[in-house]
């Protein structure tokens, strides 16, 4: 039996109002409807819920340019004509479009994500989760694939003033090719990627012999995939992967990014995953006991992201919930079924053999051999935290009567809350007696 796990769950309420552009396939919205289904089904209740910290430029700036950084706070839609230059630089146009508030977004994923990695380190909670996060494609001076900064990055690099080793785990349907570039020459990171691979794939990385260099030789683990990719192909070759990975490079906390395009549903995708086959691989990574933060990433048919990271949170506070998704302001984005769990409908065949999957099985297990130990570092004074979360009052703005900070501080005993209709008819009866 699964053991109870203190949850944290890092959510901004402002993050789903942002909008990239007509017809473009990444939808924020996706992420206030997730968080409806979340609340609805009652599961904050079984979480530490916060809304998070939103970063600074001087915060992104850990990974990335400052040049950079600088051109995606100053820019918008109203000055872009004297940025057409900067525009083509940074790579930011197409499939990375400059919208309104294009700064403020980014500070929300990537302060939540930090914020995730500060209350792991100091073991506030076991499993910390932001699905507003995990922007894999973000370089250290472009935008790629949708995204802006790469709040993974930032939040593993918090991460390591407190751990040895961080184990990167990336689900999402393309290769995490910007947190695998970023840590491809220290044994630090182990980054380990199941994607699709092949046929000019986006991002065309992630091919099995991409193992890392210098002294990252062997801390990089691909698993490039092919079309059709089922639940029960994925499980065959993601637990043992992971498992050795474990074994060898003995991890002292893991960070998994979620994509759901790997959905059979998604728009973008090519997989024939389903909601609880994706599910499986955040349950056996949580069933591994470490630390543990949750990010997403990819997924581009609102209502499969929606169930898949509902389904996601359930598992991580090991709770059951039923298939049937109770009223919520978007209820009508789940028809006709109105389930967690809708039958998924065979895209195409799935080319995954089993001896393709283990020439893939065995390959990176040789390498994980050729680690001699576990990597180590030496004992050195811890550097600050990279925020201060517990701002003090005395320096907010004195005009602001009812301040943001002042009102989250301000907890209200259970008591005072009315959960089912029963103590809400008591309560109406009193109050016309």
């Amino acid at each position: 039996m699964a053991t109870k796990k203190r949850v944290a769950y890092i959510y901004d309420p402002d993050v789903g109002n942002f909008h990239y552009g007509p017809g473009h396939p990444m939808k924020p919205v996706r992420l206030a409807v997730t968080n409806s289904l979340v609340l609805h089904y009652g599961m904050h209740k079984k979480m530490q819920v916060y809304r998070p910290y939103r970063a600074s430029a001087s915060d992104m700036t850990r990974f990335h340019s400052p040049e950079y950084i600088d051109f995606l706070q100053n820019v918008c839609p109203q000055n872009v004509q004297n940025a057409n230059k900067s525009l083509s630089v940074f790579n930011v146009g197409d499939d990375c479009p400059l919208f309104e508030g294009l700064f403020k977004f980014c500070s929300m994923a990537t302060g939540a994500s930090l914020e995730c990695a500060q209350k792991l380190n100091h073991e506030h909670c076991d499993i910390a989760i932001n699905f507003a996060g995990g922007l894999h494609h973000a370089r250290k001076s472009e935008a790629s694939g949708f995204c802006y900064v790469n709040d993974i990055v930032i939040a593993i690099l918090e991460l390591l003033k407190y751990h040895q080793r961080v184990l990167y785990i990336d689900i999402d349907i393309h290769h995490g090719d910007g947190v695998q570039e970023a840590f491809y020459l220290t044994d630090r990171v182990m980054t380990v990627s199941f994607h699709k691979y092949g046929n000019y794939f986006f991002p065309g990385t992630g091919d099995m012999f991409e193992i890392g260099t210098d002294s990252g030789r062997y801390y990089s683990v691909n698993c490039p995939l092919k079309e059709g990719m089922d639940d029960s192909s994925y499980a065959y070759i993601f637990k043992p992967v992971i498992q050795s990975v474990i074994e060898f490079y003995q991890p002292s906390v893991i960070v998994l990014q979620c994509g759901a395009d790997s959905l059979g549903s998604d728009r973008l995708g090519c997989f024939n995953l389903s909601v609880s086959g994706h599910g499986e691989c955040v349950k056996f990574v949580r069933s591994l006991g470490l630390p543990l933060m949750i990010l997403g990433g990819g997924g581009y048919t609102v209502r499969s992201v929606a169930r898949c990271w509902t389904n996601e949170t359930a598992i991580l506070i090991d709770e059951e919930i039923s298939n049937d998704i109770p009223y919520n302001e978007y209820f009508e984005y789940f028809a006709p079924d109105f389930t967690l769990h809708p039958d998924i409908a065979t895209k195409q065949e799935n080319l995954n053999t089993r001896q393709y999957l283990d020439s893939i099985r065995q390959y990176s297990q040789e390498n994980l051999r050729y680690l001699i130990a576990a990597p180590s570092v030496q004992m050195q004074d811890i550097p600050p935290d990279m925020l201060n979360v517990d701002e003090n009052l005395d320096d907010l703005d004195p005009d602001v009567r009812n301040h943001q900070k002042e009102e989250d501080l301000r907890i209200e005993p259970n008591n005072e809350f009315f959960d089912d209709e029963k103590d809400n008819d008591k309560e109406d009866n009193i109050l016309e007696v």
